[in-house]
């Protein structure tokens, strides 16, 4: 039996069954891409904080480099260093 003759045989109460998970795989289908597009565009905000924090570290990594690099603090480290391999243990 055909698909449409089992649909034109049905009672008023089947109808309403086979109407009513037609709409729900319909409407579900439809919720799922809304969700997806929605995770794609939270993942792309995650990917920009991320790329704020590595500018962030960056921007900190460079600025420590300029202050142990700086005459007086690496003064103070080479002081420090020689002092710990000079220690008598």
């Amino acid at each position: 039996m055909s698909k449409r003759a089992t649909e034109s045989n049905l009672t008023g109460v089947a109808m309403y069954q086979m109407v009513r998970e037609r709409l729900g795989a319909l409407v579900g289908g439809v919720l799922g891409a809304v969700r997806r597009r929605a995770a794609r565009r939270d993942a792309g905000m995650v990917t920009s904080e991320y790329a704020m924090g590595i500018v962030a570290a960056v921007a900190f990594a460079v600025v420590l480099y300029k202050v142990v690099t700086s005459g007086t603090v690496s003064a103070e480290l080479q002081g420090i260093v020689k002092g710990a391999l000079d220690a008598r243990m």
